[in-house]
């Protein structure tokens, strides 16, 4: 069974094959800002599942024989859901607004099986706090351009991290990939993880 990350997210590539998973990627291409649109009405984790199984569908409809995963993640941050900021202007001030403070990274995963469409899903979530940072440390990250197209304005798996004070949770899923929840919805499709495995000198 071929494995597919629908996915252009380095950080989720990188998750999978280091757990030892072979897969290729197909990006979705899936308009994210009309959908977060249409689904505003839902709660955050309906929200980030909605999306994850909208982006699952779009690429499991052009595939055999295949299970498809995709995710997506915001951070829901005092009541308001954070995605990419997409602009300098944008990241600078939320991460000044969140320095010291906590917040929630939600990861939504869906799981389709192409040989009967069956989709599983799924959502996991981490609180996150983050450290006190000067105006130098908050302008030197946000010109590096790492948290332009991340959600939450910040990552774990670079240069973010070391703004990063305490996570609690699944750290995986704040990466952009819960790996726990990933078996658990392959499992339930039918399929043993560990047959996914490829246990060669090249992983």
């Amino acid at each position: 069974m071929k494995l597919i990350l629908a996915s252009a997210s380095p950080a989720r590539a990188m998750l999978m094959k280091n757990a030892g998973l072979e897969f290729e990627v197909k990006v979705s291409g899936v308009d994210e800002e009309r959908l977060q649109s249409e689904f505003a009405h839902l709660a955050p984790v309906d929200l980030v599942v909605h999306l994850a199984e909208a982006k699952a569908a779009a690429v499991a409809n052009q595939v055999t024989d295949s299970l498809v995963i995709a995710a997506d993640s915001m951070f829901l941050f005092d009541g308001q859901l954070y995605g990419k900021p997409l602009s300098k202007d944008i990241a600078k001030n939320r991460l000044t607004k969140m320095q010291g403070k906590f917040g929630e990274l939600i990861t939504g995963h869906a799981v389709i099986d192409t040989k009967t469409m069956q989709c599983k899903s799924a959502a996991a979530s981490a609180v996150v706090q983050f450290c006190e940072m000067t105006n130098q440390e908050i302008d030197a990250y946000v010109n590096s351009g790492e948290p332009l197209n991340v959600a939450g304005n910040f990552t774990l798996d670079g240069l973010g991290s070391a703004f990063v004070q305490h996570v609690s949770g699944d750290p995986a899923s704040v990466v952009g990939l819960s790996l726990v929840t990933l078996r658990t919805l392959i499992n339930q499709l039918g399929y043993e993880y560990t047959s996914l495995w490829k246990l060669s000198s090249n992983n």
